[in-house]
């Protein structure tokens, strides 16, 4: 049975509270928290509420470089330089589109040993997009990386991480392991090569707190357009290269973490 009228104190000031008023309120307070639960859940690159995602494995001495939105010209081009001069091996998440574009620089990536996998075929958020809208953009961006390499794409990264179950079925449906992060660069943003690497490194330090390994967020390109400049990550790249030979952090790519 509801009172005629409850009590709140906001701010230390008494209100009157008719029932009705007592309910909406508490509707409204529910669903604020429905709303902020299903936000983490699209968008928080290590929420599992949805469904399960890879992150990274639980050796806090592995890290895996990971680039999205290329191929991109140049820029992969100095990357693959860079990760040959220290022997690494990095995941590569490409747009098909622009796969479509460059597919000799992606059999350039795959025949130094990278892993490529898939990060659409335009780049939206799948999170908010109709069922045939994310089926096709994962499908097309299969295609285009399948044709230019003659075998089959095991990963997927959703552009922005943002997803939600259909999401995740639709990767599965097509034999895609779902990859996310734990560590990020912020190198879409014009901010130079120290600030990413600000960035990285408290990323890390918060991974190995967790006693996990380092799944770090970078990008050879631009959702936008080819050509994007992203010389601060290829700098930020060749830093982190040399701490971790000089620390003994093992690159790896995500496949090791499956």
């Amino acid at each position: 049975m509801l009172l005629p009228f409850l009590f709140v104190i906001p701010e230390g000031n008494l209100l009157f509270v008719t029932p009705t008023e007592s309910l909406a309120l508490a509707a409204a307070s529910l669903s604020a928290t429905a709303a902020a639960t299903l936000a983490y859940a699209a968008l928080s690159p290590g929420s599992q509420l949805f469904g399960h995602t890879l992150i990274a494995g639980s050796d806090t001495n592995e890290a895996a470089l990971t680039y999205d939105d290329g191929p991109n010209d140049d820029v992969t081009e100095a990357l693959l330089d860079t990760l040959a001069s220290h022997n690494a091996r990095a995941t590569f998440f490409v747009i098909g589109r622009y796969v479509r574009h460059r597919p000799e620089l992606v059999r350039r990536i795959h025949a130094a040993g990278h892993l490529i996998g898939n990060h659409t075929e335009t780049h939206p958020w799948l999170a908010w997009q109709p069922t045939h809208t994310i089926r096709e953009e994962l499908r097309a961006c299969n295609q285009a990386i399948e044709d230019a390499l003659g075998e089959p794409v095991r990963y997927f990264r959703p552009p922005h991480g943002a997803r939600r179950p259909l999401v995740l079925r639709a990767a599965a449906e097509l034999g895609l392991t779902t990859v996310q992060w734990n560590v990020m660069g912020m190198d879409w943003q014009p901010i130079g090569a120290d600030r990413i690497l600000s960035h990285v490194d408290r990323g890390l330090a918060r991974a190995r707190r967790r006693g996990t390994g380092a799944n770090i967020l970078l990008h050879d390109g631009s959702q936008l357009s080819l050509g994007a400049d992203r010389t601060a990550t290829v700098a930020a790249t060749a830093s982190l290269l040399a701490r971790f030979t000089a620390d003994s952090t093992r690159t790896v790519t995500v496949d090791a973490w499956s």
